[in-house]
Formats: C-alpha cells, sequence, structure tokens
C-alpha cells in the first residue's frame, strides 16, 4: 500500500528515509546483532547514540554552552509540573494564556503558588495570540511562560514578550526544529517530540545552567527535579531509548536538509501554498487572524458541519489522512510539519479545490 499523506497533529508525519534507516537496522544495529530496542541504556552503542543525538541538537540550535539538553518522559503535559516545582522560589508566576497547552500549564501551575494570568485570548477562543508589547508582569514572578505555538489554534508569536529580566519559559512543542531559535532568550525551552522531531515518548528540556537548582519545592519527588535529570545526564532511570535513537535519526535528516534556516525556507513555502488557496477560497476560511498564523498547523472550516464531515470522509479516500480539526475548533486541521513534503499539501490544495468546484 502507497503511503499515506499524514497531517496529524501528533504523533505525526517522520521523514520517510529515517524511518527505511530505523527499519533496516531493526535486528541488528552496527553489527551489534539486537536492535536498538533491546539494548542496554548503560550499553557502548547506546552512550554513543546519546552523545551523537545531543551534539546534534546543540548544532542545529547553536545551543551555547551554559545550557543542559535533558531527553526525559512524561510527555510535555508532566513540565506543566515540573516547572513550577523547580523555577517557582517565589511563588509567583505570570502565564500568558493564548490556548489549551498554555492554559493547561496555567491551571497546574496554580498548585503550586500564584500563577497570574497576564494576558488571554480566549475571548475570541483563542484565534489570536494577546499583545505582548502591553504585559503588566509580576516585579516578583520567578518566570513568564508561553506556548509560542498553539497546535490546536493555529498560533505563533513571531515577537517574544520583554520578561523584563525574567526567565523566559516556552513549550515549543508544535514548533520544535521548524526554524533557527535563538535559545540564549530563553530560560527554559521544552516540547514533546511527537509533532515535529520523533516518536511520542520523549520530552526534550533545554535549561539554562542557573535554573537547575539542588532545591526545588519541598515535597518535589526525586524524579520530578531537574538536578536529578542534568547530573545523571539523562540516565537517571532507563530513558526512553528508541524514542531517542529516532530523535538522533530526525537531527542528522535536518541536518543533511540544511538546517534549520533550509528547514524554515521550506515551512514558509509550504505553508504559504495552503494560506494563499484559503485566502481567496470562497468556500474555506482559516480561523486563526492572519498576523498570528502558524506555519505548522492550519485549522480551517466550511462553515458547514455536514461539509466538514464531508470533507474529511472524502479527503481519506484520497490519501489526505487525519485532517480532521480538534474539537475546540471544529472543521478541519492540516498540520504540516518539517517531514510533510511539498507535494503532499499540493495534493490538499488540489483536492480543496475539487471539493470547493463540486460543493460551493
Amino acid at each position: 500500500m502507497a503511503r499515506v499523506y499524514n497531517f496529524s497533529a501528533g504523533p505525526a508525519v517522520l521523514p520517510e528515509e529515517v524511518l527505511r534507516e530505523a527499519a533496516d537496522e531493526m535486528l541488528d544495529y552496527e553489527g551489534s546483532g539486537m536492535s536498538v530496542m533491546e539494548m542496554s541504556h548503560r550499553s557502548k552503542p547506546f552512550a554513543a547514540i546519546m552523545e551523537a543525538a545531543e551534539q546534534d541538537i546543540r548544532d542545529l540550535l547553536s545551543i551555547p554552552d551554559n545550557y543542559r539538553v535533558l531527553f526525559l518522559q512524561g510527555g510535555a503535559s508532566t513540565q506543566f509540573a515540573m516547572i513550577p516545582m523547580n523555577l517557582m522560589k517565589n511563588k509567583v508566576a505570570d502565564y500568558v494564556v493564548s490556548g489549551s497547552w498554555s492554559k493547561k500549564a496555567y491551571q497546574e501551575a496554580k498548585l503550586f503558588g500564584d500563577a497570574r494570568c497576564v494576558a488571554s485570548s480566549a475571548d475570541e477562543n483563542f484565534s489570536y495570540v494577546p499583545d505582548v508589547h502591553a504585559l503588566e508582569l509580576s516585579d516578583d514572578a520567578d518566570y513568564v511562560y508561553i506556548c509560542q505555538n498553539e497546535t490546536i489554534y493555529g498560533t505563533v508569536y513571531h515577537e517574544l514578550p520583554d520578561t523584563n529580566g525574567k526567565p523566559l519559559v516556552a513549550d515549543v512543542s508544535s514548533c520544535f526544529l521548524s526554524e533557527p531559535m535563538d535559545v540564549s532568550k530563553y530560560g527554559l525551552i521544552y516540547g514533546g517530540v511527537q509533532k515535529n522531531v520523533g516518536p511520542a515518548g520523549v520530552t526534550i528540556v533545554i535549561i539554562r545552567d542557573d535554573l537547575v537548582t539542588d532545591e526545588p519545592l519541598p515535597g518535589t519527588p526525586t524524579m520530578l527535579r531537574y538536578d536529578t535529570h542534568v547530573d545523571a545526564k539523562s540516565l537517571y532511570n532507563t530513558p526512553p531509548a528508541y524514542g531517542i535513537y529516532i530523535c538522533g535519526k530526525v537531527f542528522k535528516w535536518l541536518k543533511a536538509q540544511g538546517g534549520l534556516e533550509a528547514m524554515q525556507q521550506r515551512n514558509v513555502e509550504k505553508a504559504q501554498l495552503l494560506y494563499d488557496f484559503l485566502d481567496q477560497s470562497k468556500l474555506f476560511k482559516g480561523t486563526a487572524r492572519t498576523e498570528d498564523r502558524s506555519l505548522m498547523n492550519v485549522p480551517f472550516v466550511t462553515g458547514s458541519d455536514e461539509l466538514d464531515a464531508k470533507f474529511v470522509a472524502e479527503a481519506k479516500k484520497v490519501g489526505i489522512e487525519s485532517i480532521k480539526g480538534h474539537r475546540s475548533v471544529g472543521g478541519m486541521r492540516a498540520s504540516i510539519y518539517n517531514a510533510m513534503p511539498r507535494e503532499g499539501v499540493e495534493a490538499l490544495v488540489k483536492f480543496m479545490q475539487e471539493f470547493e468546484r463540486e460543493n460551493g
């Protein structure tokens, strides 16, 4: 069977070359006589996999020497608690709530201290990013938190808030490695890899040295302390070994594509194809405010639940998979991550044109 164009928001499309390489190595990784899936995380071959993966992501993002890279478990959602447990020294933090994921993080942080919502776009169903110039930040806040790309609503920060010297913490799950980032502007960056980097099960945290504390909030479990994982180099317990191995292959694939500058150019071109069609379509309409549109996640609707359902069903028949939108927005959502080829977006636009002709 031919591969489909998988527009899922996550777990999501991975580079075909990476999947083929992993398939070739499934039974015997580099002459070891075993799969990475079976290999001890303390073995020399796996130590080399970990070392290469860390170096490659450092190269891709130009990560400064005073930041640690951690490969953790628990999904991005565990970070909603781990961040306040480790960083909330004054028991105060400022949150910008721009969608479901930042809202969940904000609600979790309230369990540990005074989490303050300093801006929200809930008034228009999170269809835009709040104005970061007008933020009234707390003098005693330990950090300022954003979700840089909201997967469900298809919005992205094109400009970071001025945090007045406070550490900026960002969930970058759905825009991770899609374009260059200045890591030095953040205190902590994290993301689940299953959207743009690898298979579900790995969470990458990039944290500045001064935020790695040996005094988290009282009662913080050992496994939820950043210093535990920094000291053990992500090997305090058995890590998500096979997932890290696949992420490492994706890092090498990204380097081979020309790095993050080349990926950004490709991602801009792919998104433009889809947005250009949406902007002139009489049937389909994008739901995110134009100036805040994401390059990674594109939600759109016809205005009719019946037509939306028909579109999703007919798209599946022509190999356009997982195009149904999240229930919070309805309609459709095309997630066009790094590994989605331009041909996939072209096929989607062509199908949308045909659907509009027949149903407009």
